[in-house]
């Protein structure tokens, strides 16, 4: 059986799609929840799934506390599913490239240090783009920079505001993210 961890920071959409997706499969299985939010709408989520959660702060991130309790799980892919605190680089170099992210953009375009949500829509419609979407990539030391495994673009000649924008985001990552996982692990 794969083990998948996912790191999450809000709501939790992205988090639970990826629980559903796999709740009956039986070669893959989310292990763990990792949330610094101890307010985030994911654990919600979780407890309902029934998916253990582990709870940490920027501390217990970057002194090592989180990396204990990961290699204990002995994942096969650590998922960053709208986890929005800098990975620590303890963590990816024990690791390597078994630790992906999902940008709501076409990287290199709005991608780095506070490009997240909202802010990643906001720029694109402000800069009047055609289109837009989504990237599925390692993560690595910095923000957005890792080897890209999958882009898939939207038109959004049509959408006025950032919302909108955000609303096709979503559905791609919905319809698109679970099945990239399933790939990694299984090929």
């Amino acid at each position: 059986m794969k083990k998948v961890v996912i790191f999450a920071s809000g709501s939790g959409s992205n988090a639970e799609n990826i629980v559903l997706y796999f709740k009956n499969n039986i070669q893959i299985n989310v292990a763990t929840i990792f949330t610094n939010n101890v307010h985030a709408k994911v654990l919600d989520k979780a407890n309902y799934l029934e998916v253990p959660t582990e709870v940490f702060n920027k501390i217990e991130l970057s002194d090592g506390t989180v990396l204990e309790k990961i290699k204990k799980i002995k994942p096969d892919l650590i998922v960053l599913a709208g986890f929005l605190l800098k990975f620590p680089e303890s963590i990816i170099e024990t690791f390597p490239n078994k630790i992906i992210n999902i940008h709501p953009a076409l990287l290199p375009k709005y991608g780095g240090k506070g490009m997240y949500g909202i802010n990643v829509h906001t720029a694109v419609l402000e800069n009047k783009e055609a289109e837009t979407g989504i990237t599925i990539h390692y993560v690595n030391k910095n923000y957005d920079e890792g080897e890209f495994i999958f882009q898939k673009s939207i038109s959004i000649i049509k959408c006025k505001t950032p919302e909108e924008i955000a609303q096709k985001i979503h559905e791609l990552e919905m319809e698109y993210f679970p099945k990239e996982i399933e790939k990694l692990l299984t090929s």
